[in-house]
């Protein structure tokens, strides 16, 4: 599914109506009638005891005033508050309107607060509430009347659906603007809106459903910017199949790079996490002092000891042309979890980061290394990925933590292009960037993942994508995507947190056995 800022939908509106001929007052028409629909299969027995539809002057009352007489003419009671002069109500809302007026559905008018506070029991006491004050288009902070009725459905008990986005909240950012509506769920228009589903926003928007207007599916194909939100549908969709004649070597060798004294287990959660997700074969590379240990935490992965190693317990930068050799026979890598901290370690991550010559996962230490030097990337022998969380992020562009998570992805954005490569921001709501325009935001994921372990099994998952020939974007967000829905999988099954990174891991087949499941039902 596509997501877009506020001006992009626009484009979109506009194109549809000018170009492609579909009357403005049809998606209007389909939009609330489409809320409707949403309201009644999820808030039945709220609406048969009655709404309060709180409507504001533009589109978005327009589509409120849809949403009432829908509710009106299957006999339910509703009631519409109108927060403007009716001469303001112009257009497709202004024929709304009328039609309201002339059904008999009951208008309730506050152009001021002293007229608002007077109504305030009807807000309050209203079994449902359905926000249409503002919609995508909202740029300025909402003050005086607007701002109390605002506040007062955030007071309300009752359920708050939003039509196409919570007034107050920004389309674009997911900030509110002074105030706004925290809603039950969202009925959002056509396509998701970046501020939906990025931090704040996503506390405000509470379910997020989508309304087919009646957009036709080519002009979104064709038009909207190819960033994506990643749910169960998307990766079901991108989730390849696996041939009954096929081998271990049909699914790649990937070559993990990582792990040194007191960080072992780095290296151990990437090997699983890369097993777990159905790759051939892993070799994993240590310092030789450790290799026994990984073989016998790990007896389904290689393992291959190199020395001389630092007094870290580290590869040395002198086992690089080793490296560098074995892995031509690789389809890919992953370099970075537990590798060391020190100046020869992070010498040897520069220049595998460089020269390795297949598509590689570089994560962790190996982002370390790379600190303030993005752009040397530009010149890497074959794909990479970035996995950074924002600390990382933070010293590969040398800006403070605060700035990368209040511009998420704007930040990914900024270090695909610098770097040339796929990045993936770690974080609630995960986001990812290529080099070429695309771009992503997860839907999946939990706080329970918020636990040392949880990147390096997504290095591995990711790695493991790689090698079963996935392109480095797409197998960033199918990872991105896999490793947050095992969290939320073990949330449901085990506990809201708790579980380990290694059961995140192992519940991987599962949860790749219920996406091929659900893509044979769509």
């Amino acid at each position: 599914m596509r997501l877009v800022y506020a001006a992009e939908m626009q484009a979109l509106d506009r194109f549809t109506i000018q170009e492609v001929g579909v009357p403005a007052e049809v998606l209007m028409e389909n939009a609330g009638r489409g809320v409707a629909e949403i309201l009644l299969s999820r808030f039945p027995e709220e609406a048969r005891r009655g709404t309060l539809i709180l409507c504001g002057p533009g589109n978005n009352g327009g589509d409120g005033l849809v949403v009432a007489r829908h509710l009106h003419q299957r006999g339910l009671p509703v009631k519409v508050l109108l927060l403007a002069p009716e001469e303001k109500y112009r257009g497709e809302a202004g024929i709304n309107l009328r039609v309201a007026r002339y059904a008999g559905i009951p208008l309730l008018r506050a152009q001021d607060e002293a007229t608002l506070e007077a109504l305030a029991p009807e807000i309050l006491g209203a079994p449902l509430l359905v926000d249409a004050l503002f919609g995508t288009g909202l740029s300025r902070e909402v003050s005086g009347v607007f701002a109390r009725a605002i506040e007062l459905m955030n007071q309300a008990p009752a359920p708050v659906v939003a039509v196409d986005m919570p007034s107050g909240l920004s389309a674009d950012t997911g900030r509110p603007l002074g105030v706004a509506v925290r809603a039950t769920l969202t009925a959002t228009m056509a396509l998701p809106k970046v501020g939906q589903v990025i931090y704040p926003g996503r506390e405000y928007v509470g379910e997020l459903r989508v309304v087919d207007i009646g957009m036709p599916p080519r002009v979104i194909e064709e038009r909207a910017p190819a960033r994506f939100y990643l749910t169960r549908k998307w990766a079901a969709g991108c989730l390849k199949g696996r041939p009954p004649e096929s081998h271990k070597g049909t699914f790649g060798h990937l070559l993990v790079l990582a792990g040194s004294r007191g960080k072992s287990g780095a290296a151990v959660l990437c090997a699983r996490g890369a097993l777990r997700a159905g790759v051939g074969l892993v070799t994993l590379v240590s310092a030789a002092s450790l290799q026994p240990l990984l073989a016998s935490y790990l007896p389904e992965a290689l393992t291959w000891g190199l020395s001389p190693e630092t007094p870290e317990g580290e590869l040395s930068p002198e086992c690089a042309g080793e490296i560098l050799s074995r892995a031509e026979r690789m389809r890919a890598a992953v370099l970075g979890p537990g590798f060391g901290l020190s100046e020869a370690a992070g010498q040897l991550a520069r220049r595998l980061a460089r020269e390795l010559p297949v598509p590689t996962v570089l994560d962790a230490d190996a982002l370390t290394a790379l600190s303030g030097r993005l752009e040397e990337l530009k010149e890497a022998r074959a794909p990479r990925v970035l996995t950074p969380h924002p600390g990382e992020m933070a010293r590969l562009l040398g800006l403070p933590k605060e700035e990368i998570q209040a511009r998420r992805l704007e930040i990914a954005r900024e270090a695909a292009r610098k770097s040339h490569q796929v990045v993936v921001l770690k974080g609630a709501a995960t986001v990812v960037a290529a080099p070429d325009g695309r771009e992503a935001v997860n839907s999946a994921g939990n706080p329970g993942l918020a636990q040392g372990g949880t990147g390096d099994v997504l290095s591995g998952l990711l790695g493991a994508l790689l090698a079963q020939g996935y392109e480095p974007f797409e197998a960033a967000c199918l990872a991105v995507y896999l490793h947050g829905a095992a969290g939320d999988l073990l949330s449901r099954r085990v506990g809201p947190f708790g579980f380990t990174a290694s059961e995140v891991a192992d519940a991987l087949p599962r949860l790749f056995r219920e996406l091929v499941l659900y893509a044979g039902n769509i």
